[in-house]
Parts: C-alpha cells; sequence; structure tokens
C-alpha cells in the first residue's frame, strides 16, 4: 500500500488552517484582549495586508511606519469614537466616508438587526419578504415629492448602477449627462459618471453615451442638452450629486438644481440625485433634495442607510419611471439587496433620525463646527484656501496636497481622523456622526489649530 503524501499534506494543511481560525474565532469572542493579543493582531494584520489583501494600502495608510512595524488596527467603537488594538480612541471625522450618521453601533440600530438574526438572515428568494415591503413603504413617505418605489442594494455604486438602468429601460435613450469631480462610485456603468481620469482611464471604454460638464456651469448643461438633441442623441438622465462629497465638498451655485430639473423637463430627459453620501440627515435635511427644494426622478441611497451596522443601499423613484420594471422584476436583481437584517438596520436608521431629530442637529452642529475651524484658520490663508460645508459635511481645501496630508496626520496622531477626499486630494473631510457632543467638536477644532500653527506652507 502506497503512501499518500499528497493526502497527508492537504490534511496538515487544513488542520493548520483550521487552528488559525480558531485563534482568529476566539479573538473575536473576546470582551477585552490583552498586550499579547494586540501584537499579534497587529503584525497579522500588517502581514495579511502586505502578502493577501495588497500591499498599496500599507504606504497609502498613515497610520502604518515606513518599517511596518507599527500600524494603528482599529478593534472596537462606539457613539463618535473607535479604538484601536492598543485601546487608543479616536474621534471619528471622517465617518467611514460617511456611513456613521447615527453613530457608531446605535444601540437601536444593533437591536434590530440581532433581533432579526435571531429569526431570520436572508430571505428564501420565492416567497415575500416582509421587512422589504415595510421598508419601501417608509422610504415612499418621507423621500421628497411622488417617489414611491424603492429597490434594494448593496452599496452606493449599486444603487447608481440600478438608476441607469432604470432610466435606460424608461426612454430607451442612452445619453447621460454627468459633472466634473462628480464620484458616483467605481463599477463599469457608475464608473462612466465618475470624474476622475485616474480611476477611468485604465478601464476605458466604459459605457458609452456619458458626457461630463462642468458642475455649477448651468449654460454648459443647457447648450450640451441642445447638441445632443441636435444630433439625436437625447439625453436619458442627468446625474448629481446635489452637493458633491469626493469632489471635495461642493456646494451648487443659487437654484442651479432648480435650473436642472427645469431642463430635465424641457427635454424629457430624468434627474437622478445620488445622494449616497448628502442622504440619511447629513445636510441638515434627511435629504439634500430637500435642502433645495427639488424633486429628482430617482434617488439613490446607501452609506449611512444601514445605520453603520449593515451593507445596504436602495433607489426610488417614480412610479412612472419604475413601471418600467413592473413587467418583468427580474430585469434588474440582485441577491442580496434588500435582505432582512439590512432591512431590519435601515428601519431602526430612520427610526433613530426621527426620533432624535439628527437632521435638525447636524444642521445645528454644522453651523458651529463651520464656525469655528474658520476662526481656527484665521492667520493661516496661506496654507488653507477655503473652509465650507452644508451641515455636517464640511471640507477643508488646502493650497497644496502635501499641507493636507500633513494636517491630517498630524490630527491622526492627537486622535482623530480625518481623510482626504478621493477626486480632490487637497481637501480633507469633517464627517462625524451627527450624533457627536460640542466637546468633542470643540477638542477636533483645537487639534487643527495646533497642527495648523505646526505644519510648514
Amino acid at each position: 500500500m502506497g503512501i499518500d503524501l499528497k493526502g497527508e499534506v492537504t490534511q496538515k494543511r487544513d488542520q493548520n488552517v483550521n487552528e488559525y481560525i480558531n485563534k482568529v474565532l476566539s479573538l473575536i469572542e473576546k470582551d477585552s484582549i490583552t498586550e499579547e493579543d494586540a501584537k499579534w493582531i497587529t503584525e497579522e494584520t500588517v502581514e495579511g495586508f502586505r502578502e493577501h489583501v495588497n500591499p498599496g494600502f500599507l504606504s497609502y495608510r498613515k497610520t502604518v511606519t515606513k518599517d511596518g512595524q507599527f500600524a494603528a488596527v482599529e478593534w472596537s467603537d462606539n457613539g463618535s469614537c473607535f479604538k484601536d488594538v492598543n485601546g487608543k480612541e479616536y474621534i471619528d471625522c471622517l465617518g467611514g466616508f460617511g456611513i456613521y450618521n447615527v453613530g457608531h453601533r446605535n444601540p437601536k440600530v444593533v437591536k434590530a438587526v440581532t433581533d432579526q438574526l435571531k429569526r431570520q438572515a436572508l430571505h428564501s428568494q420565492d416567497l415575500l419578504d416582509p421587512l422589504r415591503a415595510m421598508l419601501a413603504k417608509i422610504l415612499g413617505e418621507i423621500t421628497p415629492g411622488d417617489l414611491k418605489y424603492a429597490f434594494f442594494t448593496n452599496s452606493g455604486t449599486e444603487s447608481v448602477e440600478a438608476a441607469l438602468k432604470l432610466a435606460k429601460m424608461y426612454s430607451e435613450r442612452t445619453t447621460f449627462i454627468s459633472t466634473t469631480r462628480s464620484f458616483h462610485g467605481k463599477s463599469l456603468g457608475s464608473l462612466s459618471g465618475t470624474a476622475k481620469g485616474m480611476f477611468r482611464k485604465p478601464f476605458l471604454p466604459l459605457i458609452p453615451g456619458f458626457r461630463h460638464v462642468p458642475f455649477g456651469d448651468i449654460d454648459m448643461m443647457r447648450k450640451t442638452f441642445e447638441t445632443c438633441s441636435l444630433v439625436g442623441e437625447d439625453v436619458a438622465a442627468v446625474i448629481l450629486e446635489p452637493i458633491q462629497g469626493e469632489g471635495g465638498i461642493i456646494l451648487p451655485p443659487e437654484n442651479y438644481l432648480k435650473q436642472v430639473r427645469e431642463l430635465c423637463d424641457k427635454f424629457g430627459a430624468l434627474l437622478i440625485f445620488d445622494e449616497v453620501q448628502t442622504g440619511m440627515g447629513r445636510t441638515g435635511k434627511m435629504f439634500a433634495a430637500d435642502l433645495y427644494d427639488v424633486v429628482p426622478d430617482i434617488l439613490c441611497l446607501a452609506k449611512a442607510f444601514g445605520g453603520g451596522v449593515m451593507p445596504a443601499g436602495a433607489i426610488v423613484a417614480k412610479e412612472d419611471v419604475f413601471k418600467s420594471w413592473f413587467s418583468n422584476p427580474f430585469m434588474h436583481t440582485t441577491t442580496f439587496g434588500g435582505n432582512p437584517l439590512a432591512c431590519a438596520a435601515a428601519i431602526a436608521t430612520i427610526s433613530v433620525l426621527l426620533e432624535e431629530k439628527l437632521p435638525e442637529r447636524a444642521e445645528e452642529v454644522g453651523e458651529y463646527f463651520l464656525k469655528e475651524l474658520k476662526d481656527a484658520a484665521k492667520g493661516h490663508e496661506e496654507k488653507v484656501l477655503e473652509i465650507r460645508g452644508q451641515g455636517l459635511m464640511i471640507g477643508i481645501e488646502f493650497h497644496q496636497d502635501e499641507i493636507g496630508y500633513e494636517v491630517s496626520k498630524g490630527m491622526f496622531d492627537r486622535g482623530i481622523l480625518v481623510a482626504g477626499t478621493l477626486i480632490n486630494s487637497k481637501t480633507i473631510r469633517i464627517e462625524p456622526a451627527l450624533t457627536i457632543r460640542y466637546e468633542e467638536v470643540d477638542t477636533v477644532v483645537r487639534s487643527f489649530k495646533e497642527v495648523l500653527s505646526q505644519v510648514k506652507a
């Protein structure tokens, strides 16, 4: 009888892997970890990123030293803050790019997800799942104007993909207008709407029919509509962020969004608002569409929609638009979109936003935050170009990328997490939980002032 060496090697490998898994699971189970645990977790995290995730992240993250011996590895979170494995606490002003509107691990959201998990995690895909119906009804009530029907997704880029496909089915037109400095995601369809060349070039050609015009330039928008009409390439839809997030927290000129709405109506095009970052109370209203008194035909949501607990997104559309999918609801589907856990999280999130009046709080605290940051920047005009924002969506733009990076790193060393925006790296964002306390705001401002005085222009 021969010796099955290959089988023995496989068996040994599987045994080692399972031992490693059990160690990881035991750490997850722990309420608190030891110094030795923290050291092992840090080493494994850095090695795992280097060897199995993407080593590029190690050079990108300001939390990792050049030799890789030290890295800040996050481990727990609560309220407006999170802690690393060594127990250091950070005030989170990045907010996972706008995820934690109701705070980190909001108790009501966590409870809703946990309660649902005890009963059923995912749906059958065949029977009717109740929470999807209930969440869709809630969205129909709270979204602007006559937005009515909802389709659920797992992320912002999926929401944009769904919106683009719905717009195509509605009119069979294939031309879309997006704007410069926009960010709509990185899947092929949403990337076609995104503006940054660095993200686009390696994947060209993208979805045909996209035109980009300067954000805020209504004359160029009008000329593009007219030109497309003249050459027989009528516009299916305009896709816009009401306030550009990754573009650097860029606010629209006065009446711009209303004028875009009027152009869409005139030329028979749909208006898509990408509120993945501006939605769920961030700007001082539940949706930025409310802020500017404009009703889109399709509204895209994600990020904070899942309450910082579950990945969740949605599009909400007018009945006349959405009915393109009535005859065949399988024309666009997603296995996990609208799953019971995500719906439970979204329902609880909306409850917290309404009960605690967090959109109104975002407006109030945001005004205070913005004023204090501007005061802190006085005397540093050679470093800071502009501080702008709406609600708790604030951008600090520097004259150079390097200054923004040094300020971000200096604030991180003081226990404040901020980061640059993806399209405009000269701008760092301030997007904390809408529950952030005034004392925490003061700590952030004080740290910003200290760091700014030490950074060289």
